[in-house]
């Protein structure tokens, strides 16, 4: 199951760093596949879409910190929890219902982002 930020979020931005996929930006940034992973030329994801990894995506959220989840393995293959989680002082990096993956999704996503 990916993370998701929660609109109590108060943009401190204590999660980004933490994160070992570059799964977290700042409000109304563009990101890319390729930031923070291996990731180049064409991609499929899990679901079967194919994508350009470093062709610029939309923001997911225009108001607080988001995160991408087609690049949040919840820290598995890194750290025992989810980093955001850890640090953030308010507990708005919560578990996302609409993503739900089992350890093994998720650690096979964390080789696809960081294969060498």
């Amino acid at each position: 199951m990916a993370i998701i930020i929660t609109d109590e979020c108060i943009n401190c931005g204590a999660c980004e760093p933490e994160c070992p996929n570059t799964a977290i930006y700042e409000a109304a940034e563009n990101w890319t596949f390729s930031e923070g992973t291996s990731l180049e030329g064409s991609i499929q994801l899990a679901n079967g879409e194919t994508r350009q990894a470093d062709k610029t995506q939309e923001p997911v959220s225009d108001e607080i910190y988001f995160i991408v989840p087609d690049k949040c393995t919840e820290c598995k293959g890194f750290h025992d929890e989810p980093q955001c989680a850890a640090v953030c002082p308010v507990d708005c990096c919560v578990q996302d219902e609409d993503h739900v993956e089992t350890e093994e999704q998720l650690l096979q996503k964390q080789a696809f982002l960081h294969h060498d």
